[in-house]
């Protein structure tokens, strides 16, 4: 059996994309662990690639690396909860708890994987069909010609809530007497 330079970039980003989500977990620093979550982010796009879905890989580089990330790093900042303090009320046993839920996906994810589950994908439709489905061409087309109207709608919710976002924020100014 041989190894192609494609399987070695997935077990490389696999490995990646553990370590990541391991860091972001184990971090004491909120920023740090944001940080974290935006390279495994970082990877899940890369594996799209892989599975030739360009688009999903595009999406989950700008809204999630980009919008998302934007987002939790503004509310860390806005709240100044950039370290983690230890919870003084833990549960009794709770970590106990947790690795035994670990403990049981594992077996679950071990399990899955002998059994054979995850077979070979088969093509439905050739190399055309392939590069024309899902491609971000065929969905912007499909986008702006037969769901224009929920598109600009959703457009204008999102800027109604951001304007709404911005009055309800505004700090006003007392003028001095």
């Amino acid at each position: 059996m041989t190894i192609t330079a494609e399987q070695i970039l997935f077990y490389l980003l696999a490995a990646l994309a553990v370590v990541t989500a391991l860091g972001m977990l184990l971090s004491r620093n909120a920023v740090h662990s944001a940080l974290f979550l935006v390279g495994n982010f970082g990877t899940v796009a890369v594996f799209f690639l892989l599975l030739h879905a360009p688009f999903i890989a595009l999406v989950q580089v700008t809204v999630y690396a980009g919008a998302i990330m934007v987002l939790f790093l503004f509310v860390i900042m806005l709240l100044g909860a950039e370290q983690l303090r230890p919870l003084a009320s833990k549960l009794p046993r709770q970590n106990l708890v947790a690795v035994g839920l670990g403990l049981l996906f594992l077996v679950a994810v071990v399990t899955i994987f002998a059994q054979g589950m995850g077979g070979p994908v088969m093509p439905f439709g050739g190399p055309e069909a392939e590069r024309a489905f899902g491609s971000p061409q065929s969905i912007g087309q499909l986008l702006f010609s037969g769901y224009l109207l929920p598109f600009e709608l959703t457009s204008f919710l999102l800027l109604v809530a951001m304007i709404g976002a911005v009055v309800l924020t505004r700090d006003e100014k007392k003028p001095k007497s």
